[in-house]
């Protein structure tokens, strides 16, 4: 009979266990919660941060704030959210520099699929590959007829190792079987300036940013990176429409929390922040900009991250691309 008692004990002291992970879930937030973002300053990482905290705050009341804590290729950052306390009140803005940094920065004091959880994707966007005006090839079958001819003499400029516009190219020369030069810059910035005075031969990057120059006599745009063609540049054909069937490399953002935060949090923030993506006038206003917003699932974001992350270090290790 003890035993039976204590058995319905233990059994009444799970349940309430259950009902306080889901009272707190119902809860939340209770208090102000903190979106980090491991880049600068007016980056789309910190743009984007900044208009969920704006719609989630006033979709539950509560205060969201955006705290930018740059440095060492986006490590700094996440490393503090890693250990941040798993409740839900910090968050990390990612993007897929970090799914990059799995397999190219190897000494990291973290692992994404460890140390995080997948709360829910923002949005992505298609890069646009652009190259100089002076530059011979007019097309994109034209400039890998070329680059297969003279191999090493073309560059691309990036803003960075292990930034996505850098693995866009070393993606493009991987599945074309080129060598084309990286010189990579500390910004995007100074990485288009030098495409746009004719220094530096090609660069992919942001379709928002490089859509109103394309078609002037600074660049002649390529070809786009994603799947299907942009809204915002529709008359020029994706790679895979020019004989890269399976190219595909955009730049997108999500949101991860600490491992062990409660899975009601982590589903209540998935639906909130699916909720301002599905906004009509958000969804109309990234339009314009190119993005398309994305909604998965916690698990569905899961598998995402992960395939993200093999797909990279094939591309990191196969190009033997390192960092100091």
């Amino acid at each position: 009979m003890l035993k039976q008692w204590m058995g319905i004990g233990l059994g009444i002291a799970a349940l309430c266990a259950g009902a306080m992970v889901r009272a707190q879930g119902q809860e939340y937030p209770s208090r102000t919660v903190t979106i980090v973002v491991p880049f600068g300053a007016g980056g789309s990482a910190d743009v984007y941060a900044r208009l969920l905290a704006e719609k989630l705050g006033h979709d539950t009341g509560k205060t969201f704030i955006v705290e930018n804590r740059p440095g060492a290729g986006a490590v700094i950052g996440t490393q503090y959210v890693a250990k941040a306390a798993p409740d839900g009140y910090t968050l990390l803005m990612m993007s897929n520099t970090q799914t990059v940094n799995e397999s190219l920065v190897r000494n990291k004091p973290y692992a994404l699929m460890r140390d995080f959880v997948a709360v829910a994707p923002v949005n992505e966007a298609p890069l646009v590959l652009v190259e100089r005006t002076t530059l011979a090839p007019k097309t994109l079958p034209e400039l890998i007829q070329y680059a297969k001819a003279n191999p090493g003499k073309l560059n691309y400029a990036s803003s960075g190792t292990g930034t996505p516009y850098h693995m866009a190219g070393e993606l493009f020369k991987s599945m074309a079987g080129l060598d084309i030069a990286h010189i990579p810059y500390k910004s995007s910035g100074g990485a288009r300036t030098d495409v746009l005075g004719g220094q530096v031969d090609l660069m992919f990057d942001a379709v928002s940013t490089m859509a109103d120059l394309v078609g002037t006599s600074k660049v002649r745009p390529l070809a786009t990176t994603g799947k299907v063609r942009s809204g915002v540049l529709p008359n020029v054909p994706t790679m895979a429409e020019l004989g890269l069937p399976d190219y595909n490399a955009t730049l997108w953002l999500g949101i991860l929390a600490p491992r062990g935060t409660p899975q009601p949090v982590v589903d209540l923030l998935n639906q909130k922040i699916a909720k301002v993506v599905n906004d009509p006038a958000v969804k109309a206003q990234w339009a314009k900009s190119g993005l398309d917003g994305l909604t998965m699932t916690p698990a569905a974001f899961t598998q995402f991250l992960a395939q993200d992350i093999a797909k990279w270090q094939k591309i990191v290790e196969s190009a033997r691309i390192t960092v100091d």
